[in-house]
């Protein structure tokens, strides 16, 4: 990989707390639900708690990859990265490249609930104003868009901020959930078993829309080039993550299951959680959850932003994509290029998107067709840690399990929902979902012709890298001082 001479990211900002709250927010769980709920209940049904599980087992095993290879390659592009120089340049491109696809497609699908909750705090009648929503939705986005561009240490706080007031309400409710006389169904523990799909077919559109669940904790490693200890915090922090979201589903799908019936569920698909919350406190539950839903779709956002600039910064820094996007700005080190460039293309789909319809059918068609995108990616970096650590793979049980056998696993049932799903999605989703993956074969064709390095990577070797930070590690500096990794990229491993 070449990097560009110039000013790079600001290191060391983020604290392993600080990652940790960035994890749950990319996840973010008070949107996933009120935005997937219904879209997941009707694909699986009362298998939803079902699928949320049996989406978790696999998608540990990439978590487990991106942090394996994060200790290897420190890289603002992640599985860009990793990707090209363990199986091809070409995959890792698209690796890349299908992240900055969903990560577009979320700016539309989470700026536009974010839109319409806020206008259902004062209006409820104004929720379904697709136009209006629109507006309202690209101000958060915009004003997201100013944070992201003041620097790491403003994002945190402001994350912080939003993240901690939604946990909370979202605690709250589950002590509510767990207290309350269901009204819908009886709980069954069969929920969590394969019984209640439809069919292998169901099962597959069940799990791809789960993956969307869980899908934001990677940016821990998009924002690797800012952290202290990037190389054990990132993964560590994508780990906890993803546990406290897991949790967080599992609990709200199941009360979701037995507090409301199905019409309740269709009536309020593009926000659930409001709805459950009414039933569990009526005549204020309904506001504060909206008020974590409006939260949780601000903050998440700002992670998406932080995801898609990160990689368009780390593909400009490469030449895979035009120069410019490598630029940092020199008062706040964010890529200042690749944020204005991400709001004015963001800000055009707006208007694209809001001719579609109304507010659920664009959240529906736009979770199916970011679930394609994950799951492409994420199965490449399963497959990508098995190659960078063959030759470690056989010398304990821990490293065949956590670093081969397990990423496999993920690997192998990403790829499997992906081709499933095919013929089980609306062809709206498909369109969306491969049309813009492909859209990605246009730069990476231009700029391997122009010679790029990054299509002639040093291949990532993970026996080989460790050895080099051991022996880095025993002429450490003094406390404090950082250590140059991989590429130049820094670290305080």
């Amino acid at each position: 990989m070449s990097n560009s001479a110039g000013r790079g990211l600001q290191p060391n900002v983020l604290s392993t707390f600080d990652t940790i709250v960035m994890a749950v927010a990319g996840s973010a769980p008070a949107y996933s639900l009120t935005a997937t709920t219904a879209v997941l209940v009707g694909a699986a049904g009362l298998a939803s708690p079902a699928a949320l599980l049996y989406c978790a087992i696999p998608m540990l095993g990439i978590v487990l990859a991106f942090g394996r290879l994060g200790r290897i390659d420190v890289n603002a592009g992640a599985s860009y990265s990793w990707v090209a120089r363990t199986l091809h340049p070409f995959l890792g491109f698209l690796s890349g490249w299908a992240l900055v696809v969903a990560a577009t497609i979320f700016m539309v699908a989470g700026s536009l609930p974010a839109g319409a909750l806020t206008l259902s705090l004062f209006d409820p009648g104004l929720a379904e104003n697709t136009v209006l929503a629109s507006a309202v939705g690209a101000v958060w986005f915009l004003v997201m868009l100013l944070v992201v561009l003041g620097g790491a240490r403003l994002t945190v706080r402001a994350q912080l901020i939003m993240s901690g007031v939604e946990l909370a309400i979202l605690l709250l409710f589950a002590l509510l959930a767990v207290f309350h006389g269901g009204s819908a169904n009886a709980f069954d523990w069969s929920w969590l078993g394969f019984g209640h799909f439809d069919g292998v077919s169901g099962f597959a559109t069940g799990t791809l829309i789960a993956a969307f669940y869980y899908w934001g904790w990677d940016i821990t490693s998009n924002l690797s080039e800012e952290t202290r200890n990037s190389r054990r915090t990132a993964g560590f922090a994508a780990l906890v993550g993803v546990g406290i979201v897991f949790l967080l589903f599992e609990v709200f799908t199941i009360a979701v299951n037995i507090i409301l019936s199905a019409e309740q569920i269709d009536e309020n698909g593009a926000n659930v959680l409001a709805a459950l919350g009414e039933e569990l406190w009526p005549g204020v539950g309904g506001k504060l959850m909206t008020l974590a839903v409006v939260l949780s779709t601000v903050a998440t956002l700002e992670t998406a932003l932080i995801q898609i600039t990160r990689s368009l910064f780390a593909m400009g820094r490469d030449r895979t994509m035009p120069a410019a996007l490598g630029k940092v700005h020199s008062r706040w080190n964010t890529p200042w290029v690749a944020i204005v460039s991400v709001g004015v293309a963001t800000l055009a789909l707006f208007a694209a998107f809001g001719s579609l319809g109304s507010v659920s059918e664009i959240l529906d068609h736009a979770v199916e067709a970011i679930g394609f995108q994950i799951a492409f990616y994420y199965g490449l970096a399963g497959l990508a840690v098995i190659v960078a650590y063959r030759r470690t793979l056989l010398t304990s049980v821990s490293d065949f399990v956590f670093g081969g056998a397990w990423p496999l696993l993920g690997s192998l049932f990403m790829f499997w929902v992906f081709f499933v799903s095919l013929s089980a999605l609306s062809d709206t989703a498909v369109v969306i979902g491969i049309g813009g993956l492909a859209l990605g074969l246009v730069p990476m064709l231009v700029y391997w012709r122009k010679g790029s390095e990054y299509y002639r990577p040093a291949k990532l070797d993970a026996s080989r890298a460790l050895m080099v930070q051991d022996a880095r590690a025993d002429r450490m500096p003094t406390p404090g001082q950082p250590v140059y990794g991989d590429h130049g990229h820094p670290t305080d491993f």
